[in-house]
């Protein structure tokens, strides 16, 4: 845990004062609830920074707990992502790994309590005959004509439930609060639903019938000792039935609910009905698709775990929801890489030259730091041939003035060798141009006396016999608009920006890059952060996903929009 400050918060403030006053016996638990029917995304970041890095803070602990009380969207293959993303991100819960479902037995005999109390009823009517008697915020609801059932009737119609006996949405089991309440979900909120045909991924068919969050929530936290339940801003108004159930129940220990605002991100959605949707429809490639704000798909596309997580400290917690720019998050993984990722070079779209004053057959190499800035990730050779490639970009032949790259009888060093002059330019059939011939200075060696000759431009290259052929995929961001779940007149897919994913087949790097592991990364040097592909990349094909630019490329195009 690092010693330096933080920057403060009200939760941070909450606990502070809570442990200084002695609360909860000196004691803080918090914990991370996902319900494992989806990847996790940047916004579930966002909540493993808070209860992991309080807890790491205070000495207390953080339980990972799978709310898993739906069958029908659950499975194991989103546990174990889930499982993997926090390890990933940093955290460990040790020991403290729990599923709502192994409390199944425990919820079902509170449920009886409160059945006993006569605060819990069921209910026949349908889901769209209870949605049409709860009222609206000016009107109060309408009780059910199934309200005022004796407890015994209500004990025994929910053992047949539990036993299966009735079909799906054929009867809940609801909570007997207030059907007047000015908060809409104090009006007999559900408790328990029936779900008969579909097993559960842990427990099979075993159970007939299924808690509801607002039920399962408290009394999960209730059992494990939590002390401090965050959650976002969208449950503010659940607290008053989070505490109701708590309340009203024997349970071992007070759990108290604190809320701070969830993590909208520009240029992306959030919402794992939408997630799920892109990658049921085919629109992504999978919940690990770069372009996704999934932990995994971020860590695919070559984010750092350290990135992340100062991202989620910088952006903060608060009580007010904002819509934070994705330039926030694209500068902290600029951050770090530029700290921490060895630089090397690599040409995107090839144009060849063929220097032809330098001997046939001859190699040299050239030494090179792997960081301009920290001597200790040492240096590697460069092979320099005949043959080179360099980025198509850096040749204009009808150039403008300020163009200090390589242009028909122009100068330009290429980075770590010699200056070299473009003599002639060859084309294809249709006037491409396919390849250069140049001529190089020998006297103008990088490094060596004498060799200090100025030229404007510096440009970096690949000897053609020596350079490995690569896929290289850019990503960009997954929509054309700031707020795609934002526009209510057209469906978010429509705004899915069709640059967000571009493949080049034919790039080539520098031989070192072919030694490159999964996920490691890189600074291909004048063109961006790359990570070579945890999935696809080998030596036999080497494929990469850029990261991000070396600069925020959107930020003049949003200015511009703004009208700036």
């Amino acid at each position: 845990m690092s010693d330096t400050p933080r920057p403060s918060n009200f939760i941070r403030n909450i606990i502070q004062e809570d442990l200084a006053a002695g609360r909860n016996d000196g004691r803080l638990m918090t914990r991370f609830p996902p319900e494992p029917n989806g990847y996790l995304h940047i916004g579930h970041a966002k909540a493993i920074c808070l209860n992991f890095g309080l807890a790491g803070e205070f000495k207390g602990l953080c339980n990972l707990r799978f709310d898993d009380t739906n069958p029908a969207k659950e499975s194991m293959e989103y546990v174990e992502s889930i499982q993997e993303s926090v390890s990933w991100l940093g955290f460990s819960w040790d020991e403290r790994l729990y599923f709502a479902s192994d409390y199944f037995e425990r919820l079902y005999h509170w449920a009886e309590e409160l059945i006993h109390k006569g605060l819990a009823y069921v209910d026949d009517q349908s889901a769209e005959e209870i949605r049409a008697s709860r009222g609206t915020l000016t009107e109060p609801g309408r009780e059910s004509p199934h309200r005022n059932r004796s407890p015994q009737e209500n004990l025994e119609l929910f053992r047949r439930m539990k036993a299966g006996e009735f079909p799906d949405g054929s009867r809940v089991l609801r909570a007997k609060i207030d059907m007047a309440a000015p908060n809409i979900n104090m009006r007999d909120p559900a408790l328990y639903r029936i779900i008969r045909d579909t097993p559960h991924y842990r427990r099979g068919r075993e159970w007939k019938i299924y808690p509801m969050y607002d039920f399962t929530q408290p009394l999960s936290d209730a059992i494990e000792g939590v002390t401090h339940s965050l959650c976002t801003l969208e449950f503010e108004d659940h607290r008053p039935l989070y505490d109701w159930v708590i309340e009203n129940l024997s349970t071992p220990s007070r759990p108290h609910q604190y809320e701070f605002a969830r993590l909208n991100l520009q240029y992306t959605v959030m919402s794992k009905r939408k997630l799920s949707e892109l990658v049921r429809d085919g629109h992504v490639e999978g919940w690990d698709d770069p372009r996704l704000p999934t932990v995994s798909g971020m860590r695919r596309r070559g984010f750092t775990p350290a990135a992340i997580r100062d991202f989620c400290e910088r952006i903060g917690i608060t009580k007010k929801d904002a819509s934070i720019e994705m330039s926030l998050l694209e500068n902290s993984v600029r951050e770090d890489l530029d700290r921490t990722a060895p630089r090397a070079m690599g040409v995107l779209r090839p144009l060849k030259v063929v220097i032809t004053n330098y001997p046939e057959g001859q190699m040299e190499e050239f030494e090179a730091p792997n960081h301009p800035r920290n001597p200790q990730l040492g240096t590697r050779l460069l092979p320099f041939s005949r043959e080179l490639y360099i980025e198509a970009d850096d040749f204009m032949e009808e150039a403008p003035r300020k163009f200090h790259r390589l242009k028909p009888d122009g100068e330009v060093r290429l980075r770590f060798a010699y200056i070299i002059r473009c003599q002639e330019v060859i084309k294809d059939g249709s006037g491409q141009v396919v390849e250069l011939r140049c001529s190089y200075d020998p006297d103008t060696r990088s490094g060596l006396p004498g060799a200090e000759r100025k030229v404007k431009g510096t440009i970096h290259w690949v000897s053609a016999p020596h350079g490995v052929r690569a896929r290289v995929r850019l990503y960009d961001r997954l929509f054309t608009v700031p707020n795609p779940g934002g526009d209510k007149q057209r469906d978010f897919k429509e705004l899915l920006n069709p640059n967000s994913r571009v493949v080049l087949e034919d790039c080539r790097l520098e031989p070192a890059l072919a030694e490159a592991a999964p996920e490691e990364r890189f600074q291909f040097e004048r063109l961006g952060y790359f990570c070579a592909d945890r999935r696809e990349h080998g030596r036999e094909q080497p494929v990469f996903n850029r990261t991000v630019t070396l600069r925020d490329s959107w930020a003049k195009l949003e200015q511009q929009a703004r009208g700036g």
